[in-house]
């Protein structure tokens, strides 16, 4: 099954640590945002990712899919 790369964009800006505790995610500091760019396997992968943003109250502003 191939994976999909999206773009998530939140408002503010994460920190370099937290970021590399992302694992392969890359991040894009934005002014005033954080694009956090990734390859899913499948929407379970995804939605886990999402779900750790949201336990540290982290705002979504957009979660796109992208070539």
């Amino acid at each position: 099954m191939p994976s999909t790369r999206y773009r998530i964009v939140i408002k503010g800006r994460l920190s370099e640590r937290f970021g590399s505790s992302l694992e392969d995610v890359t991040m894009e500091l934005l002014p005033g945002q954080t694009a956090l760019v990734a390859e899913f396997v499948d929407e379970t992968a995804l939605y886990g990712l999402l779900d750790h943003l949201s336990t540290f109250n982290i705002e979504l502003v957009s979660v796109n899919a992208v070539n």
